[in-house]
Formats: structure tokens, C-alpha cells, sequence
């Protein structure tokens, strides 16, 4: 599989761009060689500038849940490119997109649209710190929200823990704002709030963790942040930047019976165009300016473009029968990676929620970061490469999550999992 022009781009990409890429993970750094250059996207597939063709489970990292290039999408943004690119004034779109939002996500009376996941994180602690007058935040290791400060942390040693910066450049004192426990333990939650529960202004989760690799909240876990946050007065954060929209219509709220205070979405809001959102009771939202005091703005928030394709994708998705499909061809992979694991005797932990799924090359179970950290990084990468040279895209890391669209089809499955058992063989061969 040639890939020469790619390798050029990417050298000439070094000279102008840190590391030659606008976001880390693109770099290839996890799974070796050089980044693929992709030229187009139409449904499942994508083609390099080399000429490669490939099944795409990267899907832009979520937001492509109808398939590259949907033709109503892109018929939609053209209509509106004609009429003007952008205008930092108000348009009837916003409250387009907004009342398909509070439809499908009824915690959300109000919404506020703005341009990026990391935006919207940001805007809602800030938020949530104001409505509360407290300044703590409690995560979960494993769970990314963004580059803001106040969320790039990692856990320091011990079960309860201030947050220590995992960035050069975010300071010590905010960090130590932010508590950080693992993920799926509700007991610990427990004893953190129980001791300094009237300093936390909000506990933020990923109700189905997407940035450790899928890991799906263990029975009673969401219930019960739920329970506690109501009981020590702090609010409760879903980011459902990558479950909104995807695990169902209505993100994992639904999916899970849970209503958070606060909600923060992007990916398919914006149809793959830059937009997400943050949402919740109209008392709280309230307390934005202009109606309130804080204060958050943004010149290209509501950006026509991005509002008539998130519009065009949201009002698809009230089309039960993608979800139907998706659940089908999504636990049909998920079969299929495990079965050719057991071929090739390659230990493979599965995890699926809906449509998004991650293979951990280990045997699991994977419930945490600490257990996903137990997964063959190396044997991942073999993978990688080996599926890539048989025509299947995936994300190139361990850690993260494939996406399946609405556009993959029940062949695309088959040649993936023929590829993977083949990919799995090579791998396992001395």
C-alpha cells in the first residue's frame, strides 16, 4: 500500500505545524509510521491523497453518525454558504438547533450554543461554580473534558486525591480545585463528598466513558452520583460530548434514566461541523449573561453553517430505525473482533455501548483506567498496522473509541472482521 505522498505531506507538515499535526493524537505517535492524509470522505469510506481507500471507524472521532458527506447534510450547507458564511448576529437557526436539543434532551431547558467541546466544559464549570458559590470540581481518572485548566489533571497518589496538572502550564493552585477518583467507584465518591462535599460545585462524568476507551458506568453507578450530588448540594455534569446523540437520541440520560443539572454536548450536534452545546434548567442557565452575571462569549457560536448541519442531522436521527441498525451491525463487530480473537489466541476485551466500542488487548474485565492501563499498547499497534494496510481506518491508539455510522453496511462488518482475524494471526505468528 503506497503511502509516499502521505509520509512528504507529513514532513512538510513538521515545518509549520508542532509536531506536524493540529491535535496530538493524529501524529501516530502510539502506533508508529506516519499519518495518513486523507483527501475525501463519502459514506463509511475515506481515500488518502495517496490513492488508499479505506473503511473509516474514526468518523471524524463521533460526529459522523449518518457517514461521511451525508447528501441531505450537504445539500444543506450549501443552501446556506449562498446566503453567507457568518454573521456574529442572530439568526432563526440557533433556535432551530436549540428547540431539537431540549426535545431530545428534556433536562435542558435552555441551551446555550457555543463552538467547541472544550468551550462548552469550560463555560458549564464556570457555571456550576457560580450557581453553587463553591470552587470545587470532582472527575474521573480516564475521563477527558477538554483542555481547560480546571480539567486537565490527572490523579496523584491515593484513592482520594487533589488533582495535580497533566500539562506544563496549567497551575498548581487550580488544579488542586479538582478532585480526581476512578471512574465506576461510587464508594469513593462517597467518602470524598462526606468530607468536603460543601467545597464541590459539581461532580462532571462521561456517562459512558469515550476517552479511556469505552467503558460503560457500572450498574448503579450513575444512580448513585445522582443521589449523592443531590444530597451535598453540588451539581451534576454529563459530558455527553461523544454519548450525546449516539448511545441513544436523547445521549446516555436517557439511555440510563438519569437526569444531571447540567449537560454538555457536541460531535453530532454539529453535524461535522465545529459547534456543541451546553444545557439545563432554565434557573441555572439563566444566570448567563446577558439575563445574568456570568459571562461567556463567542463570536462564531452559532455559526449558520454549523447550526443547519447539526438541524439536518438531528431531525435524520429521529429515525428510530438507525439506532436499530446501528445496535445490530455495532454488537455484530463486537461478535466478530471476540470470535477472531479466540481464533488467533490473542487476549481481547470488547467493550460496547451502542455504537461506539473499543477492543482492549488484554483479557479484562476493563471497568476503570487502571485496568484499561493494562492493555498491550504494542500489540495494539501491530493491529493498527496491519489493519491499515488492509484497508480498514481505525484510531490510532489504544485508548480511544471506533465509531460506526449509519452509512456502514453489513459487508463493511464482515470484511472488518476477516481483516482483524487475519490482522490478529499475523500478529500472533512467531
Amino acid at each position: 500500500m503506497a503511502r509516499a505522498r502521505s509520509i512528504r505531506a507529513f514532513r512538510r507538515a513538521c515545518a509549520v505545524l508542532p509536531g506536524g499535526v493540529d491535535s496530538p493524537v493524529r501524529a501516530y505517535a502510539a502506533v508508529g509510521g506516519s499519518p495518513v492524509f486523507l483527501a475525501w470522505g463519502s459514506g463509511a469510506r475515506v481515500g488518502d491523497i495517496d490513492g488508499n481507500v479505506y473503511t473509516d471507524y474514526v468518523g471524524s472521532w463521533g460526529p459522523l453518525l449518518l457517514g461521511h458527506a451525508d447528501p441531505a447534510v450537504v445539500r444543506a450547507i450549501a443552501r446556506r454558504a449562498a446566503s453567507g458564511l457568518s454573521f456574529g448576529a442572530c439568526t432563526e437557526l440557533e433556535s432551530d438547533l436549540a428547540e431539537e436539543v431540549r426535545a431530545a434532551f428534556p433536562s435542558c431547558e435552555r441551551v446555550r450554543l457555543v463552538t467547541s467541546g472544550t468551550e462548552a466544559v469550560m463555560s458549564a464549570v464556570r457555571l456550576a461554580r457560580a450557581a453553587t458559590r463553591r470552587d470545587g470540581i470532582l472527575k474521573f481518572a480516564g475521563c477527558y473534558h477538554g483542555h481547560s485548566d480546571s480539567l486537565l489533571v490527572s490523579a496523584g497518589s491515593g484513592a482520594l486525591t487533589f488533582g495535580v496538572p497533566s500539562s506544563p502550564g496549567v497551575p498548581q493552585a487550580l488544579a488542586k480545585l479538582t478532585s480526581v477518583l476512578p471512574y465506576n467507584d461510587l464508594e469513593a465518591v462517597a467518602r470524598l463528598l462526606k468530607k468536603k462535599g460543601r467545597s464541590i460545585a459539581a461532580v462532571i462524568v462521561e456517562p459512558v466513558a469515550g476517552n479511556m476507551g469505552v467503558v460503560a458506568p457500572a450498574p448503579g453507578f450513575l444512580k448513585g452520583l445522582r443521589a449523592l450530588c443531590t444530597r451535598h448540594g453540588c451539581l451534576l455534569i454529563f459530558d455527553e460530548v461523544i454519548s450525546g446523540f449516539r448511545v441513544s437520541r436523547g445521549g446516555a440520560q436517557a439511555e440510563y434514566r438519569i437526569r444531571p443539572d447540567l449537560t454538555v454536548l457536541g460531535k453530532i450536534l454539529g453535524g461535522g461541523l465545529p459547534a456543541a452545546a451546553y444545557g439545563g434548567p432554565a434557573k441555572i442557565m439563566k444566570l448567563l449573561a446577558p439575563e445574568g452575571p456570568v459571562y461567556q462569549a463567542g463570536t462564531l457560536s452559532g455559526n449558520p453553517l454549523a447550526m443547519e448541519a447539526g438541524i439536518q442531522t438531528l431531525r435524520q436521527l429521529k429515525d428510530r430505525k438507525i439506532y436499530t441498525r446501528l445496535e445490530r451491525l455495532s454488537s455484530k463487530l463486537q461478535a466478530g473482533l471476540q470470535e477472531a480473537s479466540r481464533d488467533s489466541g490473542t487476549p481481547l476485551c470488547v467493550n460496547r455501548v451502542g455504537s461506539v466500542l473499543t477492543p482492549f488487548f488484554c483479557r479484562g474485565p476493563v471497568t476503570d483506567l487502571q485496568t484499561a492501563m493494562k492493555a498491550d499498547t504494542k500489540a495494539y499497534a501491530r493491529f493498527f498496522q496491519g489493519m491499515l494496510t488492509r484497508g480498514i481506518l481505525l484510531p490510532p491508539s489504544q485508548f480511544e473509541a471506533w465509531f460506526l455510522s449509519a452509512a456502514h453496511t453489513e459487508a463493511m462488518v464482515d470484511r472488518t472482521v476477516a481483516a482483524a482475524r487475519e490482522a490478529l494471526l499475523e500478529s500472533a505468528s512467531p
